[in-house]
């Protein structure tokens, strides 16, 4: 059984998560409620923070969550500074406390990503028997970009949560920002093989609830931003990414059955 205070923080979410859906999605934020932004990413963070708290050792739960958001930090703050990772861009909104250039809220968001983009990917390793930390963390990286297909044009076209200052194929989103996207989430997910994927097994997916929660997680963000992107006229991205995801769980359920 989770505990209760898992219980009550993943509660709470699910509020804040419905709620905000019907405010962003008819633009019915008030300005003084913009610092709810801020609050729907911590949770969110803190949600995946949680799943690898419990997923295993404390001590390696830890340190995979300092080191998804320290690195995703620095490297946002790369970008920003240089443009050479994600293309140049500059925040517009409002997300809370800076470090070096970066929002903290954006550390948070990572490990969310990564926390669910990883118990979706997982399951790969038992049909490869040959480079399967490379094949996991390529796979799991194209999960976490998948999210970025509907997040970016949402943030960018409908939102203008922040701004390229050059364009794109995709919604004039550069193709560095996706490539960029690729490499940290691939080098975050083999972090991720290197400290649970054991002798051929995951040593971090017993705790079902939490395991669970994260399969829920990324299709809750994608049903969010897909309905803002609908709703707002957006249509190529909500067709690619609902496609990718029902691709993403009828593998992940195939995989689940094959090797229960």
């Amino acid at each position: 059984m989770p505990a209760k205070f898992d219980l009550y923080i993943y509660r709470f979410f699910l509020v804040w998560y419905a709620i905000g859906v019907v405010l962003l999605t008819f633009d019915l934020v008030p300005p003084w409620l913009e610092w709810a932004n801020v609050v729907f990413l911590v949770t969110s963070g803190f949600l995946g923070m949680i799943y690898f708290y419990r997923s295993q050792s404390r001590i390696l739960g830890i340190m995979v969550v300092i080191f998804i958001f320290v690195l995703s930090i620095a490297i946002e703050s790369f970008g920003v500074h240089t443009g050479l990772f994600f293309g140049e861009y500059s925040y517009q909104a409002d997300f809370g406390p800076k470090v070096i250039g970066v929002p903290v809220t954006i550390g948070f968001a990572w490990v969310m990503v990564i926390a669910t983009s990883h118990v979706l990917a997982a399951p790969l390793v038992n049909i490869v028997h040959h480079f399967s930390r490379i094949i996991y963390s390529v796979y799991g990286a194209f999960i976490a970009v998948s999210l970025d297909l509907i997040l970016d044009p949402v943030a960018f076209e409908v939102k203008q949560y922040w701004v390229w200052h050059e364009g794109g194929f995709y919604y004039d989103i550069p193709f560095s920002n996706f490539l960029g996207w690729f490499i940290l989430s691939f080098v975050l997910h083999f972090i991720i093989s290197l400290v649970f994927f054991r002798r051929g097994e995951w040593r971090n997916l017993q705790h079902s609830f939490w395991k669970e929660k994260m399969l829920y997680l990324y299709g809750m963000m994608v049903v969010m931003f897909v309905i803002i992107a609908a709703v707002n006229g957006l249509i190529l991205a909500p067709v690619i990414v609902i496609f990718l995801t029902a691709v993403f769980y009828v593998i992940y359920n195939k995989l689940q059955r094959k090797y229960r």
